[in-house]
């Protein structure tokens, strides 16, 4: 695989686990998510640094198949453009929903 798509799924692989890390003490409770800002802007950032990293991956080579791509890129750009419109519900759901699963692919990916 080529070495710059290898390291953006490095970076997206590190953007999980550091989202991941947020929660370590076992207290995944959307209720504590949504009262901590800073772990919420933290999410946000480790979710458009994700979403930027599908976007060049999908760029370089468009064969590289990850489920709901799109999506991520779009969830991206609306967490940057339209910041006002995203809700801790979407972002929560993204945590607990998609991200064990993105995580799940991007490690069988890299192990290729």
């Amino acid at each position: 695989m080529d070495n710059e798509i290898l390291t953006w799924l490095f970076d997206i692989k590190l953007s999980i686990e550091e989202i991941e890390s947020y929660f370590s003490d076992g207290e995944r409770k959307y209720e504590l998510f949504i009262n901590d800002l800073r772990t919420k802007r933290a999410v946000e950032r480790n979710l458009e640094i994700i979403g930027e990293a599908l976007k060049r991956i999908l760029d370089k080579d468009d064969s590289i198949r990850i489920t709901n791509a799109r999506k991520i890129v779009d969830t991206r750009n609306r967490i940057i453009h339209g910041y006002d419109s995203v809700s801790d519900e979407i972002i929560w759901g993204i945590i607990v929903r998609h991200l064990p699963g993105l995580k799940k692919e991007i490690n069988e990916l890299m192990d290729d």
